[in-house]
């Protein structure tokens, strides 16, 4: 899978950016989209490629290392932890979701938008999104 389609940074959002990166590697790993041993893009390229300092890369990284879901090796690219082998459980994803979906719920009210108006949004913005490609999961 290219680093262009793991990550994704939105510069608007009030979710530092480092988290943002953190966040979208758990889910894809989580999805099984990455898994055990796939090597993930170097700090400088992904830095490069996404126009952010290296540090901010590196933060998300380290971090990542930290809790176990990277694995660093010297002189070599960073990969996905032996131990996610597999994707996670549907309710273990449908945790992941639920954070984003409680902010997104709570700015719906503050715009005292109905229910069925951010389902309705929601459903349409699903509908949007590129389907993933049959090479991407691997």
């Amino acid at each position: 899978m290219k680093h262009e389609q793991i990550f994704s940074i939105n510069t608007g959002s009030t979710e530092p950016i480092y988290r943002q990166l953190m966040e979208q590697l758990r889910r894809r790993v989580a999805s099984g989209q990455l898994s055990a041993g796939e090597e993930i893009p170097s700090v400088r390229e992904l830095a490069q490629s996404l126009a952010v300092h290296p540090m901010t890369i590196s933060k998300a990284y380290s971090l990542l290392e930290s809790e176990g879901l990277l694995e660093r090796r010297r002189g070599l690219a960073m990969r996905i932890a032996p131990q996610h082998k597999k994707a996670q459980s549907a309710a273990s994803r449908v945790a992941l979701l639920r954070p984003s979906l409680l902010q997104a719920a709570e700015t719906a009210r503050q715009l005292e938008l109905s229910p069925a108006q951010a389902l309705q949004l929601f459903e349409q913005i699903l509908q949007e999104l590129p389907e993933p490609q049959e090479g991407d999961a691997a």
